[in-house]
């Protein structure tokens, strides 16, 4: 079962990002009958004692590598990359990844993986900032700048702050379904869900639960994911054009609004095919598809699998968990 979670750090890592990992998986929220396991949330460098931030400031680490060996998730976190990476690092995540262990970057965590080797061949993602410099220096990775996180077999990697929050869920829903990410997210106060595939470059990459008339249509969507939702009635809504409306919303989501409301819709099919025992009609229109051929359509497209695959592989995992 996914429950073991190890994060490195070496000097000169920054600690909002690594605090993102903490706040998913080091706080036990096991106790408020919401379905989340307590994890087993280790911190640990190559060399125990204080480690620099890239603050300035120092934290005191007592865990060295061997605490990554037998976790199910390895987080690199982010670190000065121009620096050396200590080839103790290098060997704990090849390491992990010849077990089959999970494997996570966040932003500048991805030269680290890169440098290790383990992304020859595959996609990835970074802050933008350091994008063409990881691309520039590893030109057999696949570097995608215009995307949140990605996942590329055991490896996740994604791009700033509040993208490492997305990827973080992102695997949580994977292992330990929806509802479980869910109630993180929600304890976090954060959507539960943002594609990966979501750019980069939005104003507000991680919309609040606060009052502004944006986030209040969001949460009235949401709501209402049954009903059909075009640019001009949602525009008029909040009293803008159409075309002003368009560009408010992606600049505040990332997406357009039929995307973000596919995404959505998705999320809560799957939330549905966890959790009830809804045939895959009742699912597809409970989620606001309307047919089934559009529900398996945007399955295929997003998870790449059938809604009766993904009930079957999740509602074993779930009953694994409880």
């Amino acid at each position: 079962m996914f429950k073991t979670v190890a994060v490195i750090v070496v000097p000169n890592f920054s600690i909002f990002e690594f605090g993102t990992a903490c706040e998913v998986f080091g706080i036990d929220r096991s106790t408020r009958g919401t379905g989340v396991p307590a994890f087993d949330f280790r911190v640990c460098t190559p060399i125990p004692g204080d480690v620099k931030l890239k603050s300035g400031l120092s934290i005191n680490i007592s865990l060295g590598l061997e605490a990554t060996e037998d976790a199910d998730l390895v987080i690199m976190a982010p670190y000065g990359h121009d620096d050396d990476l200590p080839e103790s690092v290098i060997q704990a995540l090849c390491a992990a990844d010849a077990r089959g262990a999970w494997l996570m970057s966040i932003c500048s965590g991805a030269f680290a993986l890169a440098r290790s080797g383990l992304l020859d061949g595959r996609r990835c993602t970074t802050h933008w900032h350091y994008s063409r410099e990881l691309a520039e220096a590893y030109p057999g990775v696949q570097v995608d700048e215009n995307v949140l996180y990605v996942q590329d077999g055991n490896i996740i990697s994604s791009a700033g702050t509040a993208a490492g929050i997305d990827a973080c869920l992102h695997l949580v829903r994977v292992e330990l379904g929806a509802h479980v990410a869910a109630a993180i997210a929600r304890d976090m106060v954060v959507p539960p869900h943002r594609d990966g595939g979501q750019a980069q470059f939005i104003d507000r990459p991680m919309p609040t639960c606060g009052s502004a008339p944006m986030e209040e249509l969001l949460r009235w969507m949401v709501q209402n994911l049954d009903r059909e939702h075009s640019v001009n009635d949602l525009a008029a809504r909040l009293h803008m054009s159409p075309r002003t409306f368009a560009r408010k919303f992606r600049s505040e989501t990332g997406a357009t609004p039929a995307a973000w409301l596919n995404s959505q819709r998705v999320l809560r099919a799957q939330e549905l095919l966890e959790s009830t025992d809804l045939n895959i009609d009742e699912v597809a229109r409970e989620a606001g598809f309307g047919h089934t051929v559009l529900l398996r359509h945007h399955f295929a497209k997003v998870l790449d699998t059938s809604p009766q695959s993904y009930r079957r592989a999740f509602r074993g995992q779930l009953a694994e968990v409880g």
